[in-house]
């Protein structure tokens, strides 16, 4: 195969990769004269705004230890920042989203929606979706889907259904309440502010309604269906503008079609506009082009002019990936992020008019050239090719390695050969590291359905196959394997080591989920719908609801006798996603049974490892334990 071990000077420290990204986001104006970009030192994050022209800092804010998510400008003058924080609200503890804009001009920062004229104590600046921006009439208008409380006094009597579209007018400072609906509520906005198509479904009966309305309004039926789970989306408009692209999952595939908003008629997406997902003009919300993902992100404008100059960057940058983070909407500048031997890992402004690149900074201050991230494809059992990212040691010869399997998690997302500071980390301390695709991942809607029913089973085998692969290949020592992971991952880790304990030498599982049934009953607590939270996980675990006793055959925790393996479980206090308890219980009952084991407590961290302290406390943890039990050399 000719994998070869990439040759390189000395490992970084764990710091460098533990820490966070020394540049967490940028994001160019639509007129393209100013950039916003968040740096960290630390836990500290501060947001900087500089002219482009002159490339001088002119504002910058702290925001401290605040989770910052995403940063995006409405105009040149108004950037909106979402955050969000870990808290208990309406019975139950959640992670909150907050949204803020900051007014240049000013230097004021407010939140949105923000007051709303005439529903002043309804209002609660919890947003639940992607802000909208539109320009009409001279101003510049966000259309903000959040919570809207029921009752004067703020609380809610069913906050499943408690959601509004707000429209926060940002030259004004005025807002207004647009229309109610439910956690299931879409909405499409035109160009002019209005809402011109809506989709809703009933979770009682499990039917979903997509609206139109061609001058705004109450959205009229156009579509309807039966789903118990994949509920179809409103995606945005689409090429034509008259139309709204909509998703939907049929026979096993991925659809997209276009719904006309003036005579409800639908027709196919042409063939050759087959994306993976769409790019928008983020001001119209029409589609402008799309992106497949192999290995990478690929790019299709149908501009021609702004084909013509996104192809002139890729090439300009040939023998490295490049991902699109900005855009002014003339695309005259660029904000991209390379990756490869030539630039390492970092954020370039580029100019197209004025020919040009300015280097805004390398993402991680302490990597200049990331390692080789090298695609293969092995056969699983039964025969399924898994498409999978090999990540070696330097300064190595690729034979006998020690392996470290890192499953992804979700499990409905995908691996690619970007960037991954984990899988990075541990093959600079000497490991081979493998992510595999396994079934379920979400590659494509066939992979996606192959993991239906296969959690602790054929998705599990899927990581063993990739070992034997490799172990065939010469590449790995097949007594020197262990297997990582966070979330469905920390979960593949676990069930590694009670399901298949002949595999691995050890595993590590952060955040893992190890008791099914119990998980299941804390998914439906407080206000959540049960029923679809049932349909949903039924179909992955191939079971009927938490009293299903084939539960027990994929839990973890209920095959503690076969572990012969060290076990370390590393999991947040705040985890809202995966409760602490699964890593809790776990521990205790591997104590009982005088197995080798030990936890981890993450303090105030959340599912996704949001603080750079307790990320790198994990990386640590992960890598003593690792070179303990499985020592590289």
């Amino acid at each position: 195969m000719g994998l070869l071990a990439a040759p390189r000077g000395g490992a970084a420290a764990l710091s460098v990769y533990g820490q966070l990204p020394s540049i967490e986001d940028v994001a160019i104006s639509p007129d393209g004269t100013r950039l916003a970009y968040v740096r960290t030192q630390g836990d500290l994050r501060v947001v900087f705004v500089a002219d482009v022209a002159d490339r001088k800092v002119i504002r910058w804010i702290k925001a401290g230890q605040t989770k910052l998510r995403r940063i995006e400008w409405a105009d040149s003058d108004n950037l909106l920042i979402s955050t969000s924080v870990t808290a208990g609200m309406y019975g139950y503890r959640e992670e909150w989203f907050l949204l803020r804009d900051y007014k240049v001009s000013s230097n004021e920062l407010r939140p949105l929606p923000g007051d709303t004229l005439g529903e002043k104590n309804k209002v609660v600046n919890i947003t639940v979706g992607k802000p909208v921006v539109r320009r009409i009439d001279g101003h510049t208008m966000v259309f903000v889907p959040g919570l809207y409380a029921a009752a004067p006094d703020d609380s809610m009597a069913d906050s499943q259904n408690a959601i509004a579209l707000f429209r926060c007018d940002l030259t004004s400072g005025l807002t207004s309440l647009v229309r109610t609906g439910s956690v299931f509520t879409q909405w499409q906005i035109d160009s002019q502010g209005r809402v011109v198509a809506e989709r809703d479904y009933d979770r009682q009966t499990e039917r979903w309604t997509v609206g139109v309305a061609p001058l705004g309004g109450d959205p009229a039926g156009a579509l309807a269906g039966h789903a118990p789970v994949d509920i179809p989306d409103i995606l945005g408009f689409g090429p034509p503008a008259d139309t709204v692209l909509i998703e939907s999952i049929e026979n096993g595939g991925r659809l997209w079609q276009l719904l006309s908003i003036d005579d409800k008629k639908v027709s196919a997406m042409p063939a050759a506009e087959d994306f993976d997902r769409p790019l928008w003009d983020e001001l119209t919300g029409v589609m402008i082009g799309g992106v497949n993902i192999v290995d990478s992100p690929q790019y299709t404008f149908f501009d021609p002019t702004t084909s013509r100059r996104w192809s002139a960057i890729v090439q300009a940058f040939a023998g490295n990936s490049v991902r699109l983070v900005s855009a002014a909407r003339d695309f005259s500048k660029v904000v991209v992020l390379v990756q490869g031997p030539t630039y390492g890992y970092r954020y370039i402004l580029i100019d197209l008019v004025n020919p040009g690149a300015v280097p805004i900074g390398n993402v991680y201050a302490g990597i200049d050239k990331p390692l080789a991230v090298q695609p293969i494809t092995y056969p699983a059992g039964d025969g399924l090719p898994i498409h999978a990212y090999l990540t070696l040691p330097p300064d190595r010869p690729a034979h006998g390695l020690a392996l470290v399997v890192l499953p992804h998690g979700g499990p409905a997302i995908r691996d690619t050969a970007e960037f991954d500071w984990w899988s990075q980390a541990l093959a600079d301390q000497g490991y081979a590291v493998l992510q595999p695709n396994y079934r379920g991942s979400n590659v494509n809607e066939r992979l996606l359905e192959a993991g239906f029913g296969q959690w602790g089973r054929k998705m599990q085998t899927d990581l063993s196959d990739g070992v034997d692969y490799l172990v065939k290949q010469g590449i790995v020592d097949p007594a020197k394997v262990c297997i990582v992971g966070a979330s469905y991952g920390g979960y593949a880790a676990l069930a590694g080591v009670t399901l298949q304990p002949a595999v691995y030498r050890c595993a590590v599982s952060v955040a893992g989920i190890s008791d099914l049934s119990r998980m299941l009953q804390w998914e439906g607590r407080g206000g959540a719908d049960a029923r679809l939270v049932d349909r949903y996980w039924d179909r992955f675990w191939g079971v009927t609801g938490s009293s299903d006793p084939t539960l027990d055959a994929i839990s973890p925790i209920k095959h503690v006798d076969a572990v012969r393996a060290p076990v370390l479980l590393i999991h947040g206090r705040d985890d809202t996603v995966v409760p602490f308890e699964q890593s809790q219980i776990m521990f205790d009952a591997l104590k009982k049974e005088n197995k080798d084991v030990e936890l981890v407590t993450l303090k105030k961290e959340d599912h996704w490892l949001s603080s750079g302290e307790t990320r790198l406390q994990m990386l640590q943890a992960t890598v003593a334990f690792l070179q303990r039990h499985d020592p590289p050399n």
